[in-house]
């Protein structure tokens, strides 16, 4: 089994720990306090695990929880960053994933979403989810990808 290795984001660390040791119960939201409407304050998150492409390691990332039926919409935006998250080039290479949505665990597939039909049905689904995904896909010159994380047969 592959080591944990945690995020050096502290603030990443901490809520992954704590929505993992809570069995999902704990830090299961992203909150955006200073949002002046009260449906963007405490928004729901997953906790996304996969091997690092060049450590190898387990990496684990708390993402906006946005479904399409059985299926999670990965939105790798960084808010607004000019790179991609490093969790996108970790999915290129491995895109076997789980998925954590409270106590729920999920074994998944990832693919990253090409098809620009497609690609926009699941981008209006995950700013219906999460609003400010098109404030960050403003704030950057790259286009943000979007995986989808199917389950594993």
């Amino acid at each position: 089994m592959p080591e944990y290795i945690p995020s050096p984001l502290e603030w990443v660390a901490r809520q992954v720990k704590e929505y993992e040791e809570s069995n999902g119960t704990v830090s299961t939201t992203f909150s955006t306090k200073s949002s002046p409407d009260p449906s963007l304050r405490e928004l729901p998150v997953i906790i996304m695990t996969n091997i690092g492409r060049k450590t190898g390691g387990v990496r684990k990332t708390p993402l906006m929880r946005v479904v399409d039926s059985k299926n999670y919409v990965l939105v790798g935006s960084l808010g607004g960053s000019p790179k991609h998250p490093l969790w996108y080039h970790n999915l290129k290479v491995n895109p076997t994933i789980k998925i954590r949505d409270g106590s729920n665990v999920y074994c998944m597939k990832a693919y990253e979403v090409l098809d620009p039909i497609e690609k926009q049905r699941l981008w209006k689904l995950a700013v219906k989810a999460f609003p400010p995904y098109d404030d960050c896909q403003k704030r950057t010159n790259r286009i943000i990808p979007v995986f989808l994380a199917t389950p594993l047969q």
